[in-house]
């Protein structure tokens, strides 16, 4: 019910405010017409568009009184109570009699409450955009692509530029952060369009060149509107301008993103083939962009027709797709081939080919609704559909014959011309239109059945004779054809096993017959102990769909099944990709596995786990252990180590479990991993990341061209054990904060350790014959160079100083609650800085290492204790500060007397030398003890401002307590009682106010402050 407590907060807020006091839970709803939740929910107070919505507990007591409850004060979270008995949930909206006014002490809470509480922050949150991750796949390797064609000009601009947006954007500056992105994009393209590498291309081809900087252009521009699309308070105030963004980037993107990604690939593996991957991109983002998709920012019901307009592309956009797909490679192998177009049937066949292939996935796509645009009429897409894939279908596997068959298997075709040619047509035209009959659902009735029998018999026999299998085992090939064909229209499992069991004898038969008499080697063994390998794999993937449709008691068989079929898959193609020479009669730089086999092997299993796993005909385990064996063999495509695949299969099984193994769990809430589950796997991942070290050290190798260093091998470990742990804790531990300040730790570390590389041996812990033959120390280039190298050891010394320093701020060193602890970690820290300092960079002034370490402790504790001040330190600080001025011009005037008495002796030449020397020497030391004074103003600043915001916050709040002069004396006690309790939890901020709280003080800190600014200037 309302009160005239609202004049009150009026008066405080400055604009209307509706305050609700309910017994049960108010939804955060936009209007206060909304209906209300009693039901469990999770007690938070929002303070959104004026008005102030206060939670309730669930079930208040029903003889709690009216007006003050003492225990209020002591809650740690705003709680009002009722003021009168629970009723049921009503609304009551302003104006309406007004029921007596709470106590004053109840007000003046509220109001501090008000006052304190945080407005709704519109920031850079993707909520409301449902396509990020389809836009990812597009822009994000292409981005990747940009920059690393850009270089570090452009890497830096566009680091600098979004490390300002992200800035902006923590101060809750949502234009400048929006504007800030966009400016970086501009500067990146600036600096992308001077960079060398488009300098060297421009002198080669100037349109090309211009075309190139016209797609970063776009390419850059589309990545600002999807940046655009994650600010929230765009896509709140502006809905219409979301959804033309929107629909923009749907629009440009497939058209875009296939330009660059051909570019990427053919920047890496040459121009022979461009065509073929510019259509193969172009159907890929086809079908992600092209297929109908629901936009983010249109709401539609549920049970509504589906109208052109709930769809985020028009019949424009869809349409030039349509056209980019059909003509564009064509054109693009026209231009770049227009010398040999009509050279030879080959030649032909390619042109008809990048046209017919993406043709016919376009009439496959149709069947997803990407050619609405043409019609909705089902029947007429269906006869559209029909009669256009007849003659696609015909004219592409007839150019298949010419650009595939006999172009690479005619030596394996033993029947004479122009039997060959007839047979050929017979088993790959037949063949492919039994397949799309059957696809299309043209084979149900008893007439089609026969003759899709009849086909398959015919197709199994012509494949049979073209293949040279003996005449007298011909219907073995029709029996198999026969069996097929009967398990495609009864539905038979012992059709499809005969089947199985028939053509593994013809593929015996035809590896017998080609292959064991050829002694040769093969992907480093002999040709008829690879062929076992590829014999096995082939029959286990003819058994494994069978296997799939056996009842679910039986479906381990198929997760054997396909988890072998993929072991030996791997093994195979780590075979032929890493042994890559076949040694005979002069073959050995061909090449026998190119890479683009292990990308579609490798992309082909994981989408048939991923439907496998949908279908549920495969657990959850099978499915991440298939998971992790198809991804680790893109790891060769990248390192050329002979065990990649096993090491990165290995690692992938360690660090993927949080991810893969319990999503449905994590999903759920309540059965996540559990602490020594967490702990085990931690463990797996550090003994996985161990297992990886030579892998590592290639890695390295190839990066830095040479053998990388102890220190660097071993940080490189430590960086990898702990980013594969980041799932563990961000998934299932995001609750715990010392997980979170062990990973940072651990994570820091690595990073610290890639970066100083200390000296460490780790011949006792990485015993590899491999890193052993490889390995070469940097110590080499000072025991057999010419210039002496600075020692290496002090890195251990900053290393530490960071991990305490880390260790300390994250609170696993309780520094903040124990003062001698305090005291001990500065003096620690000071050490170890200041024999860093001494020996990196006064490694020749020996003498004034006790100085300089002492003037590094004095700094390290002042600004120590006067951040976490302790009781005794009002008293200690102004002479550990007075020490450390002091100090100052002892170390500056000892530094040119000592050495200055040393050459007395010397020649005028060699003393002017030494003076420059010692000016040098005094030039760094007043630079550190500028950097110390700079250090300690700015810590003195911090604390003086903290100061001022603390003692107008308390003035602002006696104020406001002063306006209820009616405090009873119990309510005055235990307001004094919860402030007792408040400053016993944080000691260090007790001891800190009543430091800096006097006038002395206050004064004292000014004096340091004004010292050290005079000194650092």
């Amino acid at each position: 019910a309302p009160s005239p407590l609202s004049d009150l907060l009026l008066a405080d807020l400055g604009h209307p405010v509706t305050v609700f006091f309910l017994p049960g839970r108010c939804l955060p709803n936009h209007s206060p017409r909304k209906t209300l939740d009693p039901g469990p929910r999770r007690r938070r107070r929002r303070h959104r568009h004026g008005s102030l919505r206060i939670q309730l507990p669930p079930r208040p007591p029903p003889h709690l009184p009216v007006g003050v409850n003492p225990d209020l004060l002591l809650h740690p979270r705003p709680v009002l109570i009722p003021l009168a008995a629970p009723r049921p949930p009503q609304l009551h909206l302003l104006p309406q009699a007004p029921p007596p006014l709470p106590a004053p002490h109840l007000q003046a809470t509220l109001v501090r409450l008000v006052r304190r509480a945080p407005r709704r922050r519109v920031r850079l949150a993707p909520g409301g955009f449902a396509h990020n991750a389809r836009i990812a796949v597009a822009l994000a390797p292409a981005a990747a692509f940009l920059l690393d064609l850009g270089g570090a000009p452009v890497l830096a601009v566009l680091a600098v530029g979004l490390a300002a947006a992200y800035a902006l954007d923590a101060l809750r500056l949502r234009q400048g952060a929006f504007f800030t992105v966009w400016a970086a994009l501009l500067a990146a393209d600036v600096a992308f369009f001077f960079s060398a590498s488009l300098s060297s291309a421009a002198a080669a081809s100037l349109p090309l060149t211009v075309l190139a900087l016209l797609l970063c252009a776009e390419t850059s521009f589309l990545i600002g509107v999807w940046a655009s699309l994650q600010f929230r308070w765009i896509q709140l105030e502006n809905p219409t301008i979301v959804a033309a963004l929107e629909r923009l980037l749907f629009a440009c993107v497939p058209i875009a993103a296939s330009a660059v990604f051909t570019w990427a690939v053919v920047s890496a593996v040459g121009m022979a083939n461009a065509s073929y991957y510019l259509a193969t991109f172009a159907m890929v983002f086809y079908w992600l962009f092209s297929v109908p998709r629901s936009s983010s920012f249109k709401n539609r019901k549920q049970d509504a027709p589906l109208q052109d307009s709930d769809g985020i592309l028009g019949p424009l956009e869809s349409c030039v797709h349509a056209l980019y797909l059909l003509f564009v490679p064509v054109l693009f192998h026209a231009a770049s081939n227009h010398t040999t177009l009509f050279a030879s049937w080959a030649n032909v066949c390619d042109l008809l080919l990048l046209f017919f292939v993406p043709f016919l996935f376009l009439l496959y796509a149709s069947t997803r609704g990407s050619l609405w645009w043409i019609t909705r009429d089902t029947r007429t897409m269906d006869q559209i559909r029909m009669a256009n894939g007849l003659v696609a279908l015909v004219i592409v596997v007839l150019c298949l014959e010419v650009r595939v068959v006999f172009h690479a298997f005619g030596r394996y075709i033993h029947a004479p011309p122009p039997l060959n040619y007839l047979l050929v047509t017979v088993t790959m035209l037949g063949g492919a239109l039994g397949l799309a009959a059957h696809a299309a659902g043209k084979v149900g009735d008893a007439v089609s059945s026969v003759a899709f029998m009849g086909l398959a018999v015919l197709v199994s026999g012509a494949g049979a004779v073209v293949i040279g299998f003996p005449l007298v085992f011909l219907p073995l090939p029709m029996m198999s054809g026969y069996y097929v064909a009967r398990f495609f229209t009864k539905k038979s499992l012992s059709s499809y096993f005969t089947f199985v069991g028939i053509s593994s004898l013809m593929v015996l038969w035809f590896v017998v017959h080609n292959y064991w008499d050829l002694n040769i080697w093969v992907a480093g063994m002999p040709l008829k102990s690879f062929t076992k390998y590829i014999v096995a794999a082939v029959i286990m993937a003819m058994a494994v769909p069978g296997l799939a449709l056996l009842p679910a008691k039986l479906r381990f068989l198929v997760e054997l099944g396909l988890i072998g079929h993929a072991l030996l898959l791997c093994y195979i193609e780590n075979r032929l990709f890493n042994y890559a020479a076949m040694y005979y009669f002069g073959f050995e730089d061909d090449i026998i596995y190119p890479s683009y086999m292990v990308l579609i092997t490798t992309f082909f299993g994981l989408a048939l786990v991923r439907r496998l796993s949908v279908d549920q005909r495969v657990g959850s385990k099978a499915a991440w252990i298939l998971t992790c064996l198809y991804s680790s063999k893109l790891s060769m495509l990248f390192i050329t180590s002979r065990s990649v695949v096993w090491v990165s299969a290995v690692l992938l099984l360690a660090v993927t479990p949080p991810v893969l193994l319990y999503r449905d769990k994590s999903k759920g809430g309540a059965p996540r991993m559990k602490i020594w589950q967490a702990y085990f796997h931690a463990s797996v991942v550090a003994f996985s990341a161990w297992l990886c070290r030579e892998t590592v050290f290639e890695a390295l190798q190839w990066w830095n061209g040479r053998p990388p260093s102890d220190g660097l091998l071993l940080g490189s470990y430590i960086l990898l054990s702990g980013v594969a742990c980041i799932p563990i804790v961000a998934l299932h531990f995001p609750h715990a904060q010392s997980a979170k300040r062990v990973l940072v730790l651990v994570v820091a570390t690595g990073l610290l350790f890639v970066i100083m590389q200390p000296p460490v041996k780790l011949s006792w812990v990485y015993r590899s014959e491999l890193i052993r033959a490889a390995h070469l120390s940097d110590d080499d280039t000072s025991i057999y160079g010419f210039v002496a190298s600075k020692p290496t050891w002090p890195s251990w010394l900053l290393i530490a100083t960071v991990v305490l320093t880390l260790a300390a701020a994250t609170s696993i060193i309780p520094v903040k609650y124990i003062v001698e602890l305090r005291a001990l970690y500065a003096v620690g820290v000071g050490i170890t800085l200041g024999i860093y300092i001494s020996v990196q960079y006064f490694f020749q002034a020996v003498v004034l290492y006790p100085l300089l370490v002492a003037t590094i402790v004095c700094a390290a504790v002042f600004i120590v204790f006067t951040h976490l001040p302790s009781e005794s330190s009002t008293r200690v600080l102004p002479w550990v500060f007075s020490l450390l001025v002091a100090l100052f011009p002892i170390t500056y005037l000892l530094e040119g007397q000592l050495r200055a008495n040393s050459f007395a002796v010397e020649d005028e030449a060699e003393k002017f030398t030494n003076m420059l020397a010692i000016e040098g020497a005094r030039m760094s030391l007043l630079g550190l003890y500028a950097a110390i004074f700079m250090i300690i103003a700015l810590e003195i600043k911090f604390e003086l401002a903290l100061l001022l915001h603390d003692k107008a916050t308390d003035v602002t709040h006696g104020v406001s307590g002063g306006r209820g002069s009616a405090f009873p004396p119990k309510a005055r006690l235990l307001q004094q009682h919860g402030d007792l309790m408040l400053h016993q939890l944080s000691p260090s901020r007790d001891w800190q106010l009543k430091q800096l709280g006097c006038l002395r003080s206050a004064t004292y800190l000014r004096f340091c402050a004004s010292s050290s600014a005079l000194f650092s200037t």
